[in-house]
Protein backbone atom coordinates (compact mmCIF):
# COMPACT_ATOMS: atom_id res chain seq x y z
CA UNK A 1 0.00 0.00 0.00
CA UNK A 2 1.66 3.42 -0.93
CA UNK A 3 1.32 6.11 1.93
CA UNK A 4 1.75 9.50 1.82
CA UNK A 5 2.79 11.41 5.02
CA UNK A 6 3.91 14.81 5.49
CA UNK A 7 6.71 16.63 7.51
CA UNK A 8 7.02 19.69 8.98
CA UNK A 9 10.48 20.66 9.77
CA UNK A 10 10.98 23.34 12.69
CA UNK A 11 14.19 25.67 12.64
CA UNK A 12 13.07 28.17 14.75
CA UNK A 13 12.11 30.21 11.86
CA UNK A 14 9.28 27.74 10.17
CA UNK A 15 10.44 24.97 8.05
CA UNK A 16 8.47 23.06 6.13
CA UNK A 17 9.23 20.04 3.87
CA UNK A 18 8.68 16.44 2.86
CA UNK A 19 9.93 12.99 4.22
CA UNK A 20 9.58 9.94 2.04
CA UNK A 21 7.74 7.11 3.26
CA UNK A 22 11.43 5.79 4.87
CA UNK A 23 11.40 8.11 7.27
CA UNK A 24 14.33 10.01 5.40
CA UNK A 25 14.70 13.75 5.45
CA UNK A 26 15.03 15.12 1.71
CA UNK A 27 17.87 17.19 1.51
CA UNK A 28 15.56 20.07 -0.66
CA UNK A 29 13.36 21.63 2.19
CA UNK A 30 12.91 24.91 2.28
CA UNK A 31 12.45 27.69 5.11
CA UNK A 32 9.37 29.86 4.89
CA UNK A 33 11.84 32.90 4.48
CA UNK A 34 12.32 31.55 0.99
CA UNK A 35 9.59 31.99 -1.29
CA UNK A 36 6.24 32.39 -2.04
CA UNK A 37 6.57 29.43 -3.70
CA UNK A 38 4.92 28.38 -6.71
CA UNK A 39 1.91 26.45 -6.68
CA UNK A 40 1.80 22.73 -6.64
CA UNK A 41 -1.08 20.46 -7.17
CA UNK A 42 -0.14 16.35 -6.77
CA UNK A 43 -2.30 14.24 -9.14
CA UNK A 44 -4.89 12.32 -7.33
CA UNK A 45 -3.14 8.81 -7.08
CA UNK A 46 -6.36 6.17 -5.59
CA UNK A 47 -3.99 3.98 -3.87
CA UNK A 48 -3.17 6.62 -1.27
CA UNK A 49 -6.46 6.16 -0.59
CA UNK A 50 -5.96 2.89 1.55
CA UNK A 51 -8.61 0.58 3.62
CA UNK A 52 -10.83 3.29 4.96
CA UNK A 53 -12.81 0.77 6.90
CA UNK A 54 -13.53 0.84 10.43
CA UNK A 55 -11.96 -1.61 12.76
CA UNK A 56 -15.29 -3.98 14.17
CA UNK A 57 -16.04 -4.43 17.19
CA UNK A 58 -14.73 -8.10 17.36
CA UNK A 59 -11.22 -6.76 16.55
CA UNK A 60 -9.32 -7.35 19.49
CA UNK A 61 -7.32 -3.68 19.44
CA UNK A 62 -10.77 -2.42 20.83
CA UNK A 63 -12.20 -5.00 23.12
CA UNK A 64 -11.81 -4.06 26.74
CA UNK A 65 -9.21 -6.70 28.43
CA UNK A 66 -9.08 -5.29 31.88
CA UNK A 67 -11.64 -6.81 34.91
CA UNK A 68 -13.90 -5.28 37.41
CA UNK A 69 -12.21 -1.72 37.99
CA UNK A 70 -9.21 -2.08 36.57
CA UNK A 71 -8.05 1.46 34.61
CA UNK A 72 -8.01 1.08 31.09
CA UNK A 73 -7.95 4.05 28.38
CA UNK A 74 -5.33 5.49 29.91
CA UNK A 75 -3.99 8.95 28.35
CA UNK A 76 -1.24 11.49 29.49
CA UNK A 77 -2.07 15.17 28.29
CA UNK A 78 0.11 18.83 29.02
CA UNK A 79 -0.46 21.42 31.56
CA UNK A 80 0.40 24.78 30.49
CA UNK A 81 4.01 23.98 31.45
CA UNK A 82 6.69 21.34 31.53
CA UNK A 83 5.81 20.89 35.75
CA UNK A 84 2.92 19.51 35.28
CA UNK A 85 0.58 16.58 33.77
CA UNK A 86 -2.32 15.23 33.38
CA UNK A 87 -3.29 11.72 34.05
CA UNK A 88 -6.98 10.35 32.39
CA UNK A 89 -8.32 6.62 32.43
CA UNK A 90 -11.42 4.86 32.46
CA UNK A 91 -13.00 2.17 35.12
CA UNK A 92 -15.89 -0.02 35.42
CA UNK A 93 -17.79 -0.99 31.82
CA UNK A 94 -19.97 1.34 30.06
CA UNK A 95 -23.63 0.53 29.30
CA UNK A 96 -25.82 1.41 25.99
CA UNK A 97 -29.59 0.34 25.95
CA UNK A 98 -33.08 1.28 27.17
CA UNK A 99 -32.52 0.84 30.65
CA UNK A 100 -29.28 2.32 31.56
CA UNK A 101 -27.62 2.91 35.44
CA UNK A 102 -24.90 5.32 35.68
CA UNK A 103 -22.16 4.03 37.49
CA UNK A 104 -21.23 6.39 40.99
CA UNK A 105 -17.75 8.21 40.18
CA UNK A 106 -17.51 8.13 43.80
CA UNK A 107 -17.17 4.77 44.60
CA UNK A 108 -13.94 4.62 42.86
CA UNK A 109 -10.68 6.42 44.02
CA UNK A 110 -8.55 8.86 41.42
CA UNK A 111 -4.56 7.71 42.36
CA UNK A 112 -2.02 7.86 40.36
CA UNK A 113 1.35 6.67 41.91
CA UNK A 114 4.67 8.13 40.32
CA UNK A 115 8.43 8.91 40.18
CA UNK A 116 11.46 9.06 38.37
CA UNK A 117 12.19 5.33 39.20
CA UNK A 118 10.32 2.61 37.83
CA UNK A 119 10.40 1.21 41.46
CA UNK A 120 9.50 2.46 44.24
CA UNK A 121 6.93 5.30 43.13
CA UNK A 122 7.10 7.56 45.63
CA UNK A 123 5.12 10.34 44.88
CA UNK A 124 1.13 10.41 45.33
CA UNK A 125 -1.31 12.48 43.50
CA UNK A 126 -5.18 12.26 43.62
CA UNK A 127 -8.02 13.85 41.29
CA UNK A 128 -11.77 13.80 40.43
CA UNK A 129 -13.78 11.25 38.45
CA UNK A 130 -17.12 11.69 36.53
CA UNK A 131 -19.30 9.69 34.71
CA UNK A 132 -21.28 11.49 31.16
CA UNK A 133 -24.58 10.41 29.67
CA UNK A 134 -25.57 9.96 25.66
CA UNK A 135 -29.55 10.42 26.34
CA UNK A 136 -31.99 10.58 23.40
CA UNK A 137 -35.71 11.74 24.43
CA UNK A 138 -36.83 9.73 20.89
CA UNK A 139 -38.70 5.92 21.33
CA UNK A 140 -36.34 3.34 19.84
CA UNK A 141 -33.19 5.10 20.76
CA UNK A 142 -30.53 3.70 23.30
CA UNK A 143 -29.03 5.78 25.52
CA UNK A 144 -25.31 5.67 27.03
CA UNK A 145 -23.51 5.69 30.05
CA UNK A 146 -19.57 5.77 30.28
CA UNK A 147 -17.47 4.07 32.70
CA UNK A 148 -15.69 6.18 35.27
CA UNK A 149 -13.80 8.47 34.09
CA UNK A 150 -10.83 9.90 36.34
CA UNK A 151 -8.33 12.83 35.93
CA UNK A 152 -5.48 13.35 37.76
CA UNK A 153 -3.20 16.12 37.77
CA UNK A 154 0.83 15.51 38.62
CA UNK A 155 2.07 18.75 39.69
CA UNK A 156 6.19 19.57 40.46
CA UNK A 157 8.22 18.07 37.50
CA UNK A 158 11.36 18.12 36.41
CA UNK A 159 11.91 19.35 32.38
CA UNK A 160 12.72 16.69 29.98
CA UNK A 161 12.35 13.89 32.41
CA UNK A 162 11.35 10.36 32.45
CA UNK A 163 8.64 9.76 35.10
CA UNK A 164 7.28 6.38 35.83
CA UNK A 165 3.04 6.20 36.97
CA UNK A 166 0.80 3.53 38.00
CA UNK A 167 -3.11 4.74 38.09
CA UNK A 168 -6.47 3.44 39.70
CA UNK A 169 -7.54 2.81 43.28
CA UNK A 170 -4.87 1.43 45.37
CA UNK A 171 -8.11 0.50 48.02
CA UNK A 172 -9.70 -2.49 45.95
CA UNK A 173 -6.90 -3.18 44.80
CA UNK A 174 -7.06 -1.93 41.47
CA UNK A 175 -3.83 -0.47 39.82
CA UNK A 176 -2.22 -0.41 36.24
CA UNK A 177 0.76 -2.16 34.73
CA UNK A 178 3.57 0.26 35.33
CA UNK A 179 3.84 3.36 32.23
CA UNK A 180 5.96 5.97 31.80
CA UNK A 181 6.34 9.71 29.92
CA UNK A 182 8.77 12.57 29.24
CA UNK A 183 8.01 15.99 30.38
CA UNK A 184 8.21 18.78 27.72
CA UNK A 185 11.46 20.74 28.00
CA UNK A 186 11.76 23.58 29.82
CA UNK A 187 10.63 26.70 27.83
CA UNK A 188 13.83 28.71 25.91
CA UNK A 189 14.74 29.74 22.78
CA UNK A 190 17.13 26.87 22.14
CA UNK A 191 15.35 24.38 23.76
CA UNK A 192 12.22 22.23 22.03
CA UNK A 193 10.65 18.84 22.19
CA UNK A 194 12.32 15.76 20.00
CA UNK A 195 9.09 15.47 17.72
CA UNK A 196 5.29 16.53 17.52
CA UNK A 197 3.27 14.76 15.49
CA UNK A 198 0.32 16.74 13.86
CA UNK A 199 -2.95 14.55 12.93
CA UNK A 200 -6.60 15.37 12.20
CA UNK A 201 -9.37 13.67 11.54
CA UNK A 202 -8.37 10.21 12.61
CA UNK A 203 -11.47 7.75 13.10
CA UNK A 204 -11.01 4.49 13.82
CA UNK A 205 -10.52 2.63 10.86
CA UNK A 206 -7.63 0.25 9.15
CA UNK A 207 -5.53 3.62 7.51
CA UNK A 208 -5.92 4.98 11.09
CA UNK A 209 -3.91 2.11 12.31
CA UNK A 210 -1.81 2.68 9.53
CA UNK A 211 -1.05 6.47 10.23
CA UNK A 212 -0.70 5.53 13.91
CA UNK A 213 2.02 2.93 13.29
CA UNK A 214 4.10 5.63 11.26
CA UNK A 215 3.42 8.23 13.53
CA UNK A 216 4.86 5.83 16.58
CA UNK A 217 8.11 5.08 14.20
CA UNK A 218 9.32 8.78 14.84
CA UNK A 219 8.81 8.51 18.11
CA UNK A 220 7.43 11.75 18.72
CA UNK A 221 7.12 13.80 22.34
CA UNK A 222 3.85 14.72 21.76
CA UNK A 223 0.78 14.41 19.98
CA UNK A 224 -1.59 16.93 18.34
CA UNK A 225 -5.26 16.14 17.25
CA UNK A 226 -6.92 18.78 15.52
CA UNK A 227 -10.34 17.56 15.90
CA UNK A 228 -12.56 15.30 14.63
CA UNK A 229 -11.68 11.84 16.80
CA UNK A 230 -13.80 8.72 16.74
CA UNK A 231 -15.86 9.71 14.30
CA UNK A 232 -19.08 8.19 16.61
CA UNK A 233 -21.24 10.09 14.86
CA UNK A 234 -21.76 8.30 11.53
CA UNK A 235 -23.37 5.75 13.68
CA UNK A 236 -27.20 5.03 15.07
CA UNK A 237 -27.29 3.84 18.52
CA UNK A 238 -28.29 -0.03 17.30
CA UNK A 239 -24.62 0.14 16.08
CA UNK A 240 -25.26 0.94 12.47
CA UNK A 241 -22.68 2.70 10.69
CA UNK A 242 -21.96 4.30 7.29
CA UNK A 243 -19.74 6.84 5.83
CA UNK A 244 -21.95 9.47 5.29
CA UNK A 245 -24.76 9.62 7.81
CA UNK A 246 -27.18 11.87 6.21
CA UNK A 247 -27.35 10.18 3.09
CA UNK A 248 -28.41 6.85 4.60
CA UNK A 249 -29.80 8.35 7.48
CA UNK A 250 -31.88 11.11 6.37
CA UNK A 251 -34.92 10.71 8.41
CA UNK A 252 -33.50 9.99 12.00
CA UNK A 253 -35.40 12.24 14.77
CA UNK A 254 -32.02 13.46 15.83
CA UNK A 255 -28.13 13.05 14.61
CA UNK A 256 -27.51 9.76 16.89
CA UNK A 257 -23.63 8.79 17.92
CA UNK A 258 -22.66 5.11 18.92
CA UNK A 259 -20.67 6.29 22.15
CA UNK A 260 -18.76 2.93 22.44
CA UNK A 261 -17.02 3.95 19.52
CA UNK A 262 -15.01 6.14 21.99
CA UNK A 263 -14.37 3.37 24.12
CA UNK A 264 -13.13 1.11 21.02
CA UNK A 265 -10.51 4.56 20.21
CA UNK A 266 -9.43 5.33 24.08
CA UNK A 267 -8.87 1.25 23.95
CA UNK A 268 -6.87 0.97 20.46
CA UNK A 269 -4.93 4.99 21.16
CA UNK A 270 -3.96 3.88 24.63
CA UNK A 271 -0.57 1.92 23.32
CA UNK A 272 0.57 5.38 22.16
CA UNK A 273 -1.09 8.23 24.52
CA UNK A 274 -0.41 6.41 28.09
CA UNK A 275 3.44 7.36 26.75
CA UNK A 276 3.27 10.16 24.44
CA UNK A 277 0.85 13.24 25.75
CA UNK A 278 -1.74 14.12 23.24
CA UNK A 279 -3.65 17.42 23.29
CA UNK A 280 -6.71 17.79 21.33
CA UNK A 281 -9.22 20.32 20.34
CA UNK A 282 -12.70 19.69 19.19
CA UNK A 283 -14.04 19.19 15.91
CA UNK A 284 -17.56 18.84 13.95
CA UNK A 285 -17.75 15.20 14.75
CA UNK A 286 -17.15 15.69 18.69
CA UNK A 287 -20.76 17.82 18.70
CA UNK A 288 -23.13 14.97 18.99
CA UNK A 289 -26.13 16.51 20.32
CA UNK A 290 -28.21 14.95 22.86
CA UNK A 291 -31.07 15.49 25.29
CA UNK A 292 -31.51 19.42 26.68
CA UNK A 293 -29.23 20.38 23.47
CA UNK A 294 -26.05 19.45 25.35
CA UNK A 295 -23.45 19.15 22.79
CA UNK A 296 -19.48 18.09 22.37
CA UNK A 297 -20.33 15.78 26.34
CA UNK A 298 -18.13 12.84 25.35
CA UNK A 299 -15.31 15.33 23.98
CA UNK A 300 -15.34 17.81 27.31
CA UNK A 301 -15.55 14.71 29.74
CA UNK A 302 -12.99 12.01 28.27
CA UNK A 303 -10.00 14.30 28.20
CA UNK A 304 -8.38 16.60 30.38
CA UNK A 305 -7.62 19.93 29.21
CA UNK A 306 -4.88 22.78 30.48
CA UNK A 307 -8.02 25.44 30.80
CA UNK A 308 -7.60 26.37 33.98
CA UNK A 309 -4.37 26.49 33.80
CA UNK A 310 -4.25 29.08 31.19
CA UNK A 311 -7.07 31.46 32.11
CA UNK A 312 -9.77 29.55 30.37
CA UNK A 313 -13.09 29.15 31.21
CA UNK A 314 -13.47 25.94 28.78
CA UNK A 315 -12.53 22.98 27.39
CA UNK A 316 -12.37 24.62 23.45
CA UNK A 317 -9.68 26.51 23.62
CA UNK A 318 -6.70 26.96 25.73
CA UNK A 319 -2.99 27.08 25.89
CA UNK A 320 0.09 25.48 26.96
CA UNK A 321 4.16 25.93 26.17
CA UNK A 322 6.31 22.98 24.87
CA UNK A 323 9.71 24.30 24.83
CA UNK A 324 10.36 27.52 23.19
CA UNK A 325 6.70 26.93 21.54
CA UNK A 326 3.71 28.55 22.60
CA UNK A 327 0.55 26.71 21.40
CA UNK A 328 -3.00 28.05 21.24
CA UNK A 329 -6.00 25.65 20.62
CA UNK A 330 -9.26 27.58 19.64
CA UNK A 331 -12.79 26.88 19.27
CA UNK A 332 -14.76 26.94 16.49
CA UNK A 333 -17.88 25.58 17.49
CA UNK A 334 -17.89 28.14 20.23
CA UNK A 335 -18.57 31.93 19.97
CA UNK A 336 -15.28 33.21 18.78
CA UNK A 337 -16.38 37.31 17.93
CA UNK A 338 -14.52 39.82 19.64
CA UNK A 339 -17.33 40.09 22.27
CA UNK A 340 -17.39 36.90 23.38
CA UNK A 341 -15.30 35.30 25.98
CA UNK A 342 -13.07 33.34 23.58
CA UNK A 343 -11.75 35.93 22.18
CA UNK A 344 -11.56 38.37 24.93
CA UNK A 345 -9.05 35.13 26.40
CA UNK A 346 -7.23 35.36 23.00
CA UNK A 347 -6.55 38.63 23.79
CA UNK A 348 -4.69 37.72 26.81
CA UNK A 349 -3.10 35.14 26.13
CA UNK A 350 -1.50 36.73 23.43
CA UNK A 351 -0.53 39.80 25.62
CA UNK A 352 1.28 37.41 28.38
CA UNK A 353 3.51 35.29 25.15
CA UNK A 354 7.44 36.36 25.87
CA UNK A 355 8.94 35.67 22.44
CA UNK A 356 12.36 35.66 23.97
CA UNK A 357 11.23 32.35 26.37
CA UNK A 358 8.93 30.85 23.79
CA UNK A 359 10.15 32.36 20.51
CA UNK A 360 7.45 30.10 18.15
CA UNK A 361 3.68 31.34 18.50
CA UNK A 362 1.88 28.05 16.91
CA UNK A 363 -2.35 27.97 16.71
CA UNK A 364 -4.72 25.02 16.04
CA UNK A 365 -8.30 24.63 15.63
CA UNK A 366 -10.29 22.70 13.38
CA UNK A 367 -11.95 24.40 9.84
CA UNK A 368 -9.29 25.99 8.04
CA UNK A 369 -9.56 29.50 6.48
CA UNK A 370 -7.46 29.06 3.91
CA UNK A 371 -8.32 26.02 1.60
CA UNK A 372 -8.30 25.46 -1.93
CA UNK A 373 -10.46 22.12 -1.98
CA UNK A 374 -14.35 22.21 -2.55
CA UNK A 375 -14.92 20.54 0.77
CA UNK A 376 -15.48 22.71 3.38
CA UNK A 377 -14.91 25.79 0.81
CA UNK A 378 -14.60 29.52 2.78
CA UNK A 379 -17.01 27.64 5.45
CA UNK A 380 -15.29 29.01 8.54
CA UNK A 381 -14.79 32.33 6.98
CA UNK A 382 -16.69 34.32 9.98
CA UNK A 383 -14.16 33.56 11.91
CA UNK A 384 -11.37 34.35 10.03
CA UNK A 385 -13.26 37.59 9.62
CA UNK A 386 -13.23 37.98 13.59
CA UNK A 387 -9.88 36.79 14.60
CA UNK A 388 -7.04 37.06 11.85
CA UNK A 389 -5.87 40.42 12.63
CA UNK A 390 -5.60 39.60 15.89
CA UNK A 391 -3.03 37.03 15.29
CA UNK A 392 -1.62 38.73 12.91
CA UNK A 393 -0.92 41.27 15.30
CA UNK A 394 1.01 39.41 17.31
CA UNK A 395 2.90 36.91 14.59
CA UNK A 396 1.51 33.50 14.89
CA UNK A 397 4.16 31.47 12.80
CA UNK A 398 2.14 28.28 11.82
CA UNK A 399 -1.33 27.38 12.04
CA UNK A 400 -2.41 23.95 11.93
CA UNK A 401 -6.30 22.39 10.87
CA UNK A 402 -7.80 19.42 9.66
CA UNK A 403 -11.58 19.01 8.35
CA UNK A 404 -10.83 18.95 4.98
CA UNK A 405 -9.61 15.58 4.58
CA UNK A 406 -6.39 16.36 2.27
CA UNK A 407 -2.99 18.06 2.77
CA UNK A 408 -2.37 21.54 2.08
CA UNK A 409 0.58 23.75 2.81
CA UNK A 410 0.17 27.57 2.38
CA UNK A 411 2.56 30.48 1.48
CA UNK A 412 2.44 32.89 4.17
CA UNK A 413 -0.83 34.54 3.85
CA UNK A 414 -2.85 37.49 5.40
CA UNK A 415 -6.60 38.66 4.18
CA UNK A 416 -5.60 36.41 1.12
CA UNK A 417 -3.24 38.50 0.14
CA UNK A 418 0.70 37.02 -0.05
CA UNK A 419 2.74 38.52 3.17
CA UNK A 420 6.24 37.42 4.67
CA UNK A 421 5.01 38.53 8.14
CA UNK A 422 1.92 36.31 8.04
CA UNK A 423 1.50 32.89 9.00
CA UNK A 424 1.73 29.39 6.89
CA UNK A 425 -1.30 27.34 7.32
CA UNK A 426 -1.06 23.69 7.05
CA UNK A 427 -4.23 21.59 6.60
CA UNK A 428 -3.45 18.11 7.85
CA UNK A 429 -7.10 16.67 7.99
CA UNK A 430 -7.37 13.02 7.06
CA UNK A 431 -5.85 10.69 9.62
CA UNK A 432 -7.97 8.06 8.09
CA UNK A 433 -11.31 8.31 8.55
CA UNK A 434 -13.95 6.36 7.06
CA UNK A 435 -15.24 9.62 5.18
CA UNK A 436 -14.58 10.31 1.60
CA UNK A 437 -10.79 12.06 0.80
CA UNK A 438 -11.39 15.67 -0.49
CA UNK A 439 -9.67 15.14 -4.36
CA UNK A 440 -11.78 17.99 -6.00
CA UNK A 441 -10.36 21.91 -6.11
CA UNK A 442 -12.77 25.22 -6.23
CA UNK A 443 -10.49 26.85 -9.10
CA UNK A 444 -11.10 23.26 -11.45
CA UNK A 445 -14.10 24.11 -13.48
CA UNK A 446 -17.79 23.80 -11.91
CA UNK A 447 -16.63 23.02 -8.68
CA UNK A 448 -17.08 26.65 -7.16
CA UNK A 449 -19.54 26.17 -4.24
CA UNK A 450 -22.79 28.46 -4.02
CA UNK A 451 -21.87 30.97 -1.23
CA UNK A 452 -24.99 30.61 0.28
CA UNK A 453 -24.20 26.72 1.01
CA UNK A 454 -21.14 26.93 2.38
CA UNK A 455 -21.37 28.13 6.15
CA UNK A 456 -21.78 25.80 8.58
CA UNK A 457 -24.60 26.89 11.12
CA UNK A 458 -22.61 25.47 13.89
CA UNK A 459 -19.53 27.42 13.03
CA UNK A 460 -22.26 30.33 12.31
CA UNK A 461 -22.66 33.40 10.25
CA UNK A 462 -22.67 34.35 7.19
CA UNK A 463 -19.51 36.18 5.70
CA UNK A 464 -17.85 34.37 2.60
CA UNK A 465 -19.22 36.96 -0.36
CA UNK A 466 -17.03 37.73 -3.47
CA UNK A 467 -13.48 39.26 -3.59
CA UNK A 468 -13.02 42.36 -3.53
CA UNK A 469 -9.63 42.80 -4.78
CA UNK A 470 -7.07 40.96 -5.99
CA UNK A 471 -6.43 38.10 -9.21
CA UNK A 472 -10.10 36.70 -8.32
CA UNK A 473 -11.67 40.32 -7.87
CA UNK A 474 -15.61 39.92 -8.67
CA UNK A 475 -15.49 36.15 -7.91
CA UNK A 476 -15.84 33.59 -5.02
CA UNK A 477 -13.35 31.18 -6.34
CA UNK A 478 -10.10 30.93 -8.20
CA UNK A 479 -9.70 30.39 -11.69
CA UNK A 480 -6.74 28.25 -10.96
CA UNK A 481 -4.86 26.92 -7.72
CA UNK A 482 -4.74 30.62 -5.41
CA UNK A 483 -1.41 32.17 -5.29
CA UNK A 484 -1.33 31.52 -1.69
CA UNK A 485 -1.75 27.19 -1.80
CA UNK A 486 1.34 26.14 -1.97
CA UNK A 487 0.87 22.40 -2.30
CA UNK A 488 -1.80 20.08 -2.03
CA UNK A 489 -1.98 16.38 -2.04
CA UNK A 490 -5.14 14.15 -1.59
CA UNK A 491 -3.71 11.56 0.97
CA UNK A 492 -4.30 10.69 4.23
CA UNK A 493 -1.50 10.40 7.37
CA UNK A 494 0.11 12.68 9.63
CA UNK A 495 2.84 15.27 10.28
CA UNK A 496 5.77 15.49 12.37
CA UNK A 497 7.06 19.03 13.04
CA UNK A 498 10.83 18.89 14.39
CA UNK A 499 13.38 21.42 15.47
CA UNK A 500 16.65 21.31 13.22
CA UNK A 501 19.04 23.55 15.51
CA UNK A 502 19.12 26.12 13.01
CA UNK A 503 18.67 29.54 14.72
CA UNK A 504 17.87 32.47 12.10
CA UNK A 505 16.80 35.88 12.06
CA UNK A 506 13.13 36.41 11.96
CA UNK A 507 12.82 39.73 11.08
CA UNK A 508 9.28 40.29 11.14
CA UNK A 509 8.59 40.08 14.48
CA UNK A 510 11.96 41.18 16.34
CA UNK A 511 12.85 37.54 17.38
CA UNK A 512 16.67 36.76 17.14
Amino acid sequence: MAISWRSLLLRVVATLGVVDCLGTVRADIPTTLDGPFDPVTVPFDVSLRGNAVDLPDTDPRVRRRVKGFEPEQISVSLSAHYDSVWISWITGESQIGFNIKPLDPESVLSVVRYGTLRRPLTREATGYSLVYNQLYPFEGLQNYTSGIIHHVRLTGLKPSTLYYYRCGDPSIPAMSSTYSFKTMPISGPKSYPGGIAVVGDLGLTYNTTTTISHLIDHKPDLVLLVGDVTYANLYLTNGTGSECYSCSFPDTPIHESYQPRWDYWGRFMQGLVSKVPIMVVEGNHELEEQVGNQTFVAYSSRFAFPSKESGSSSTFYYSFNAGGIHFIMLGAYIAYNTSAEQYKWLEQDLAKVDRTTTPWLVAAWHPPWYSSYKAHYREAECMRVAMEELLYSYGVDLVFNGHVHAYERTNRVYNYTLDPCGPVYISIGDGGNREKMAIEHADEPGNCPEPSTTPDPYIGGFCATNFTSGPAAGKFCWDWQPDYSAFRESSFGHGILEDHRKCEVKMCYGIL
